[in-house]
């Protein structure tokens, strides 16, 4: 087996892990037919978030424009989003909208508004992105510039969107509504993508590689760090699945394979 196959195999995989990862929260919401213990913050970072990050892969797979771009400014090196990067992006958005339509059919009893960061970063970031969109038009700048703007957008809503969820759990001390398998599926795509990652740069023997892509390496360790997180509060400090939407054990504490249907 080659390196070329190893580094599809595992990018395939971390695809899998994640792209499944957002669906127990889904099954539990509808399930529970509640969306009580979820983050309305977490859910719109994603949104958005995702929303950047197809937006940066999808040109940088398919635009020979950004690509002649990116190799323009890296001695003739191709960027190394690879097809995976792309479906998983446009997938995960795609879900994160239907998460967002159970939390508006589900808020009876349970109504979160956006809070007031989510709305000053949503202004600041339009206004910068506004900013960046002028420049193109007007012949100073270039389009790679905007969507690295938007890599580091995505990268910011990595760092901050998980916090809305942690405070929350610490707040309600409980993770009941909020999946853990999610957290389980989520660490196991973030470990496979900085694998894939290092792969690819030492076979390649561009370790510049790494840099040109530091949105992706950033999520691996920035989606870890959390997860780490919520193992504990699952786990250690709130054991408690007394689910008090409905007065019964949380469901999500039966095995996944029968719960879930996964």
């Amino acid at each position: 087996m080659d390196y070329a196959t190893v580094s599809s195999l595992i990018g395939w995989t971390y695809f899998l892990a994640w792209s499944i990862s957002f669906y127990p929260q889904v099954i539990l919401n509808y399930k529970r037919k509640s969306v009580q213990g979820l983050s309305t913050d977490f859910v719109v970072y994603n949104i958005y978030g995702f929303t950047c990050y197809s937006l940066y892969n999808c040109a940088f797979y398919w635009s020979p424009e950004i690509r002649k771009e990116y190799r323009d400014r890296n001695h003739g090196r191709d960027n190394l989003v690879q097809v995976n990067d792309v479906f998983f992006g446009l997938h995960a958005l795609i879900i994160s909208t239907v998460t967002l339509v159970q939390i508006l059919y589900y808020k009876v009893g349970f109504e979160q508004k956006p809070s007031r960061v989510l709305k000053v970063f949503t202004a600041v970031t339009f206004v910068l992105a506004g900013g960046f969109l002028l420049s193109i038009l007007s012949g100073w700048g270039m389009w790679i510039d905007l969507l690295y703007f938007l890599s580091y957008v995505k990268l910011t809503i990595s760092i901050i969107k998980y916090c809305p969820q942690v405070y929350l759990n610490w707040k309600s001390k409980s993770t009941v509504g909020w999946s853990i398998h999610n957290i389980i599926l989520d660490f196991t795509g973030g470990l496979l993508s900085i694998a894939q990652l290092f792969l690819d740069a030492a076979v390649e023997d561009d370790w510049s590689g790494i840099t040109g892509n530091p949105i992706k390496l950033a999520l691996g360790w920035v989606s870890m760090f959390f997860d780490l997180a919520f193992f504990a509060q699952h786990y250690i400090l709130y054991p408690d699945r007394t689910d008090h939407s409905r007065g019964l054990v949380a469901d999500e504490e039966r095995p996944i394979l029968v719960d879930n249907g996964l």
